[in-house]
């Protein structure tokens, strides 16, 4: 052997000990990198006890005022599953589509680690997640969704213990109880109470297979909100429980075309307006929750029903009265009902609260209320007759004029012209002040003011009306009485509004007497509830845009309106129509578990022309007055 060739063989022999060395070297530090990032995550593992605890988000329970359940905001937690009382192909379904090795692995799957990853490497992003359910289960259980090789390694030290410490029966379990299924679902029961109305262990496979389709992605899947992608993901579920043996081709074709029926949410009842308006008053009082809360309401769930089925009872689509907004408060100021809509599942915008409605004839008793604390009572006479300001010619809903009658019969039958007249004659001002002691404020000193033309929300006119059945005294209205955690620790305990003494004695007595002629005998006849004290005002506004009833007895107010959401004209719907038979309709039953308590009135004089005049009111044909 020449010297060139031994030099050469001795060099190559050499160079290949130095890249062994190198190697080991390299791969010892490598692997010593690897058992220190391991070592470093399980420093800061978080504690195994959480295994027992809550994951998903908080649960609000909003309940009324004697304890009744009204809504939960937040996510939906359903009970644990038991394996050996649901179908064998729910878990079959799970385990062939989230990790098909999961009867053989200890935690973790180094085929499927190692396909995940050269997937990933090729497309140049993450494609695939190559996490076991046990990986899955601690990232649901015990982690954030932040994406660090330190979140890795510890997803992958908590799987390596469920494993160690449960078996994988009771590792299934808790995943289906644990990982989220869209549409603020967690646990395989809340999602199928959810989407099927039924019990997890009534299943069946297509069902089954639907619902764990929903795991690789809740948003895309949800059957709700995309039909034709949950479809073709449930395709891809029954071909992979194909492909592991637990059923042939037979029964796939057979579970292909297995109808499954998806209900849409049930509609959420019309308390969701009320537990809107509230939540904000929550997180004021005790920030955003952390834990599951329970938030006590004054809202009466008795009365809430009521006042959604009056509303659903007597709408009309065919007259375009399409939406409604009702308030009920109480004497201390608490809310007791409230419909911001006829549909929270059609549209969450809360009328009650938020729509800017002009009240038309209902603003009135407030320029009435003016005139009585200027000195006039029910039984002064004025003309119902022509009147101009300036180049504006107010005229009444019925376009005559029925001449001299007394103040009562005015407010009773809603006489446009004398509203006027009597707001000319105490002065815009003093009306603009009354109304702001009753919480209507920034009103301006328009010609058109005493007939309700600047706009007003449903619950800001409701608790205008308060002081005519709180014995003359305002309350701010509120919705809150107490928030404490789910097992019972207070949070936050409510302080009763102050109450404010706004109307006087005789204003009160005479504002509550003309009210209650107005149910009595004039346009709010409908309102009427047999043996009880009823007053209220209708109002009607151009073109029958809005119709309103704001009615009360004592200690209990109720508004409510009617109207569209684009403003449209609905078909001759006057407020002494639609709104107060809803009115009647809800409070007729109320009433009676209340006690019968009287309107403090004034009473008439026994004067023979003030009877003359009365009788123009009684003959009148109010009932379809504004």
């Amino acid at each position: 052997m020449s010297p060139t060739k031994t030099t050469y063989k001795s060099r190559l022999l050499t160079g290949a000990k130095i890249l062994t060395g190198v190697g080991v070297i390299a791969g010892y530090w490598a692997a010593m990198g690897v058992m220190t990032l391991f070592a470093k995550s399980a420093q800061d593992l978080p504690s195994v006890q959480t295994f027992w605890e809550t994951s998903r988000p908080p649960s609000v329970q909003i309940i009324d005022r004697h304890g009744k359940h009204l809504v939960i905001k937040g996510a939906v937690d359903a009970a644990p599953v038991k394996l050996s009382e649901l179908p064998g192909y729910v878990s079959v379904a799970v385990v062939a589509t989230e990790d098909k090795r999961y009867r053989h692995h200890p935690g973790l799957d180094p085929i499927g680690l190692t396909r995940a990853m050269y997937k990933n490497w090729r497309a140049g992003g993450v494609v695939e997640g190559g996490s076991t359910l046990p990986q899955q289960l601690a990232k649901n259980v015990f982690l954030t969704r932040e994406k660090t090789i330190k979140r890795k390694c510890q997803e992958m030290l908590l799987a390596l213990w469920i494993e160690r410490s449960f078996s994988k029966e009771e590792i299934l379990e808790k995943y289906l109880s644990r990982v989220y299924f869209g549409g603020g679902n967690w646990g395989l029961q809340a999602a199928s109470e959810y989407y099927f109305r039924k019990p997890a262990a009534e299943l069946t496979m297509a069902e089954a297979a639907m619902l764990t389709g929903i795991l690789k992605a809740p948003g895309r899947y949800n059957p709700v909100l995309d039909s034709e992608a949950s479809r073709g993901r449930t395709q891809t579920v029954l071909g992979l429980m194909r492909d592991q043996g637990y059923m042939d081709q037979t029964r796939l074709n057979r579970e292909t075309h297995s109808p499954v029926t998806v209900y849409k949410p049930v509609d959420r009842s019309s308390a969701h307006y009320f537990a809107d308006w509230v939540w904000p008053e929550v997180e004021r009082q005790i920030g955003t929750p952390t834990t599951d809360i329970v938030v006590r309401t004054t809202l009466d769930k008795n009365m809430q029903d009521m006042a959604q089925w009056s509303a659903q009872k007597n709408l009309d689509p065919d007259r375009n009265a399409t939406e409604v907004a009702i308030v009920s408060i109480a004497g201390d100021g608490g809310i007791r009902a409230m419909v911001g809509g006829s549909s929270y599942n059609g549209s969450e915008f809360n009328r009650a609260v938020d729509a800017q409605r002009q009240p038309g004839s209902a603003f009135k008793p407030f320029v009435y209320l003016a005139a009585f604390n200027a000195g006039l009572d029910p039984w002064d006479t004025r003309i119902d007759e022509p009147i101009k300001i300036g180049d504006w010619e107010p005229r009444n809903f019925k376009k005559d004029f029925k001449g001299e009658m007394t103040i009562e019969a005015a407010l009773a039958l809603s006489i446009n012209t004398i509203a006027v007249a009597i707001s000319e004659e105490v002065g815009r001002d003093r009306v603009i002040e009354t109304a702001a002691a009753h919480g209507l404020k920034d009103l301006e000193p328009l010609r058109s003011l005493p007939l309700g033309a600047q706009t007003t929300t449903p619950l800001k006119l409701t608790a205008a009306y308060l002081p005519f059945a709180n014995w003359g005294d305002r309350v701010e209205p509120y919705g809150i009485i107490s928030i404490s955690t789910a097992d019972g620790t207070p949070l936050y305990y409510s302080e009763r509004p102050e109450r404010e003494r706004v109307v006087s004695s005789a204003g009160l007595r005479h504002i509550n007497r003309v009210l209650k002629t107005t149910v009595e005998h004039g346009t709010g006849r409908r309102a009427r509830i047999a043996g009880r004290d009823v007053a209220g005002k209708t109002g009607t506004t151009n073109n029958y845009r809005d119709a309103w009833f704001v009615g009360y007895v004592p200690d209990l107010v109720t508004g409510v309106w009617v109207g569209a959401d684009d403003n449209s004209a609905m078909s001759r719907v006057t407020g002494g129509s639609i709104p107060a038979q809803i009115w009647q309709d809800m409070m007729g039953d109320i009433v009676k578990a209340m006690p019968a308590k009287r309107l403090p009135v004034s009473e008439r004089p026994i004067r023979a022309d003030v009877d003359d005049i009365m009788n123009v009111l009684l003959d009148s044909a109010a009932s379809a007055l504004p």
